[in-house]
């Protein structure tokens, strides 16, 4: 579900913002939505305060976003250097390695040269020894005996001894080479036994940190999506706050437009109130739209609706018939937007209502020949009765 969100998050984003965007704009518009002009300034305004609000909500989440992502990127940059690190050492201990083979071999091959020599020098011993006490008709005893003097037998002796302790010399000699490389040959297996346990630690260090570098780049991938989408949504707030800027612009100029309309149909032809016939369902719809526009204000509030009709309906600047006035398009907003329709189908008029009608067509005006109302803004002066501005 995460997944899908961000991936479709900056299309849902976008398509909310323009959603939002979409409150009042232009005349083609307006004649279907059709509120007061006022009432789209007032919606315009707060649309835009709160396209401006999530805006700058969005870009601190874009620096939040931003702000993870460097340092995310900072523990990847840190971990391609550990990675760095290991494989060296890997590289190291896969050289020592090789060396300490090669060193191990080297024993070996200096420990069979030594045995073999020690055999060597053992079988010569033997062959010496047996030649020396076989040399005299095969008996040692004899070869002493038969020689001529003590002097001679003296020699014999003393070539036996000096014979004799050159092979123990040399016996003890190939032994102790024997064990000085059996000894070495020991060292130097205990040492690649140490070398292949720290390879395989440092191996095991290297698929820790290579998967972690996975992890950290999939993550900043991620972030730099989110980073993309929530730039996308900046962009699309960035166009709908324009675009509001534009509407309010083109309702303002709207708004001038009615007062310069106002203050024309004040000064145009009007006719007199007993010049014109009402029917009952003058009455009746009049106090319908009474009804829509101001049925929760106070009764001069509703009597000053219907003399703002009635006054238009005098007026050489409006429709002659008070259907006409009441339906005149982008005018009043209950007969675009339904409400009056809903009201005449169930009479919602109350008789408050139905009083304030009589009185305004009874020729009753007390806004004067005010031709609009809405709710007060700024800058608006005219004749303030409850909850409207009458000019």
């Amino acid at each position: 579900m995460k997944k899908f969100v961000r991936k479709y998050r900056k299309f849902i984003a976008i398509l909310g913002i323009l959603i939002l965007a979409a409150g009042t704009f232009h005349s083609d518009f307006l004649s279907f939505a059709a509120p007061s002009t006022q009432q789209q300034i007032d919606a315009a305004e707060k649309e835009k305060e709160e396209l401006e609000n999530q805006q700058s909500a969005t870009e601190d989440e874009l620096t939040g976003l931003k702000i993870e992502r460097d340092s995310l990127q900072g523990q990847l940059n840190e971990l391609n250097y550990t990675l760095n690190d290991v494989c060296a050492n890997l590289e190291d201990l896969e050289d020592r390695i090789m060396l300490k083979t090669k060193d191990i071999q080297d024993a070996e091959t200096a420990l069979n040269e030594a045995i073999e020599e020690e055999e060597y020098q053992y079988a010569c011993m033997v062959i010496r020894l047996r030649a020396m006490y076989e040399r005299y008709d095969g008996s040692f005893l004899n070869s002493i005996l038969s020689v001529g003097s003590l002097e001679d037998l003296l020699n014999v002796a003393d070539y036996y001894e000096a014979v004799a302790s050159y092979d123990r010399e040399k016996l003890k000699e190939f032994k102790e080479n024997r064990a000085l490389i059996e000894e070495e040959k020991l060292r130097l297996e205990g040492e690649y036994a140490e070398l292949e346990t720290l390879q395989a630690a440092a191996e095991e260090e290297r698929i820790k940190v290579a998967e972690l570098i996975e992890q950290t780049q999939t993550t900043i991938t991620e972030y730099q999506s989110s980073i993309a989408d929530t730039e996308a949504e900046i962009e699309a707030y960035e166009a709908a706050i324009k675009k509001k800027e534009e509407d309010l612009e083109y309702l303002y100029k709207v708004l001038e437009e009615e007062k310069r309309l106002s203050q024309l149909a004040a000064n145009s032809t009007w006719r007199d109130i007993s010049d014109i016939t009402f029917t009952e369902d003058d009455r009746y719809l009049l106090a319908n739209l009474i009804y829509c526009e101001a049925g929760g204000e106070p009764y001069e509030g509703q009597v000053a609706v219907g003399a703002v009709v009635i006054n238009r309906l005098l007026s050489s600047r409006y429709p002659d018939t008070l259907s006409g006035v009441v339906y005149q398009p982008w005018q009043f907003s209950p007969a675009a937007s339904g409400r009056l329709a809903l009201a005449l189908a169930n009479n919602k008029a109350t008789a408050s209502c139905y009083k304030a009608a009589d009185e305004a067509m009874s020729g009753y005006s007390n806004v004067g020949n005010c031709v609009y109302f809405r709710t007060p803004i700024p800058g608006l002066t005219g004749i303030q009765i409850g909850g409207h501005i009458f000019y």
